[in-house]
């Protein structure tokens, strides 16, 4: 029976070693124990990582592979793809406690004791020596790697004051300070970002990874720890800040490659889960799919952009961030009408440009505003995409013959000299004034769309004046406090481009190499 079936008042009347080794408990090591819940899980088809989207046919299975053979883990792949969530997840496949030498800071298994402190403890007190349990939370330790980590740190050294308050000599063992890895003993270690660790640091891991000792300087000390390593890095790290050593590459036995999202739908799941919706918000404002689907269509776009370093990754916190402040400028919108609720619009998601580019890397680093004319163009590149999901292609219409094209209405109206302004902060009332006022927009929305509520209709007119003048049929100028569409051809004597410099075209060659 694995350990963790014990019920919990099993463990309250075991507070002796004497007790411990009358009770149905057995040590096992940590990959065993890893081994054995996870062999459970899988039979009563129990998910073994919840909350990981996308890796059910690669990662997960791979993963699972690894724990089923005992082996050390490093996940390597860009930035935002839950590489250290499913390390912290391991962490379910631990016993629910674990049985311990109380008092003791390697967490020494009464049965199999390690250290110096609980080896004279049980000599000295035999079956009475006390145990505590520990809960599968407390075995969980995770180091992010920067170049100032010490061996001291990971490893241990001689401690001075210990010495000096135990009246001990450097030469005997107590006076040896633990890192975090000897305190990881029985228990899951995690180092994040593994190429930044300096290479003299990589080292000092080779022992403990193949034969589970660590090695401090000036003591004849050999610990066969136990623990499950599991590390992470990205791919970049490999050419711009460090590297893995070879032989430490060589003892991590399994590398598990990562990867974003293979699709929009699942993209979704990952941002509806994560993002921090406040309730109030939930209240307020009222979202749907084609949001969902425009700010996980900006990730897509950003990572087949040539404008974006795709060494670098876009990670899947770009996303999250977006839809976070889409909900937050409606929710803004609403509070300065002094709006009980309100519809999410097109501008709200126009309006996410800060949660954009920072979290994309540029191939050429230029002027100041160069970062937010990517995105603001990432996000135009969005909308065309999935416009045509939603009407038919302007691009096509142009060479219809004997028929008249869908959006001709709406063409010749802006042609004629009109133009709309759509603010950011404009009343539900104000804002559906302005739409109506194109002639044609609504019955190409009610035409393709018939059974729409009227929030998502306006919503969908919006949508379609996005669209067109992003296939060129219209043009959307960007306004300080919103967006103004009129005609294409008076638009080029007049302001700029919605996310062009307001000097030329050719503001995007001027940026620098890095």
């Amino acid at each position: 029976m694995a350990n963790d079936q014990l019920p919990t008042n099993h463990f309250a009347h075991i507070t002796t070693l004497g007790q411990l080794k009358k009770s149905a408990y057995k040590s096992r090591s940590v990959k065993a124990e890893l081994r054995e819940n996870l062999i459970r899980k899988l039979r009563v088809k129990e998910d073994v990582f919840p909350g990981i989207y996308g890796y059910d046919e690669t990662v997960i299975p791979e993963l699972q592979r690894a724990i089923l053979a005992g082996h050390h883990i490093n996940l390597l792949g860009l930035r935002g793809q839950a590489k250290t969530r499913i390390a912290r997840l391991l962490i379910n496949l631990l016993d629910d406690y674990m049985p311990v030498v109380a008092g003791s800071e390697l967490n020494d298994d009464p049965l199999q004791p390690l250290s110096v402190f609980a080896k004279n403890l049980i000599a000295e007190k035999g079956d009475e020596t006390p145990v505590a349990w520990v809960h599968r939370d407390e075995r969980y330790t995770e180091k992010l790697a920067t170049p100032d980590v010490s061996v001291a740190d990971l490893i241990g050294d001689a401690d001075p004051i210990k010495a000096a308050t135990l009246k001990l000599p450097y030469s005997d063992e107590r006076v040896i300070h633990f890192g975090l890895i000897p305190r990881a003993h029985r228990g899951i270690f995690v180092i994040n970002e593994l190429p930044d660790l300096q290479a003299r640091i990589q080292v000092s891991l080779f022992n403990i990874l193949q034969e589970g000792d660590i090695q401090i300087r000036g003591f004849k000390v050999r610990l066969p720890l136990d623990i499950q390593f599991v590390f992470t890095a990205n791919p970049e790290d490999y050419t711009n800040r460090g590297s893995i050593v070879t032989p430490l590459k060589d003892r991590i036995d399994a590398q598990i490659i990562t990867h974003y999202p293979k699709s929009i739908e699942i993209g979704k799941r990952i941002t509806k889960q994560e993002a921090r919706i406040k309730d109030e918000q939930k209240g307020m404002v009222t979202s749907n799919e084609v949001i969902h689907d425009l700010v996980e269509q900006v990730a897509i776009e950003a990572r087949g952009s040539e404008f974006v370093d795709a060494k670098s990754g876009v990670s899947a916190r770009l996303t999250i961030s977006a839809y976070e402040q889409v909900i937050a400028g409606a929710e803004r919108r609403a509070l300065v009408n002094g709006e009980s609720n309100t519809y999410v619009r097109l501008g709200d998601f126009i309006s996410a440009v800060p949660a954009v580019t920072g979290k994309v890397e540029l191939v050429y680093e230029g002027e100041q505003e160069g970062a937010g004319i990517v995105a603001e163009k990432l996000m135009g590149k969005a909308i065309r995409t999935l416009f045509l999901q939603y009407f038919p292609d302007p691009d096509k219409s142009k060479k219809l013959k004997n028929r008249v094209s869908p959006y001709k209405t709406v063409q010749e109206w802006f042609g004629n000299g009109n133009t709309l302004d759509l603010l950011h902060d404009a009343s539900t009332a104000d804002y559906r004034k302005a739409l109506d006022n194109v002639p044609g927009l609504r019955d190409i929305v009610t035409e393709l769309h018939p059974n729409e509520t009227p929030e998502h209709t306006y919503f969908l007119m919006e949508f379609l004046l996005h669209g067109l003048s992003e296939h060129s049929l219209i043009s959307r100028n960007r306004l300080t406090a919103g967006a103004q569409f009129k005609d294409l051809l008076s638009s080029m004597f007049t302001m700029p481009s919605f996310g062009e410099d307001d000097d030329d075209e050719d503001d995007e060659e001027k940026p620098r190499r890095r």
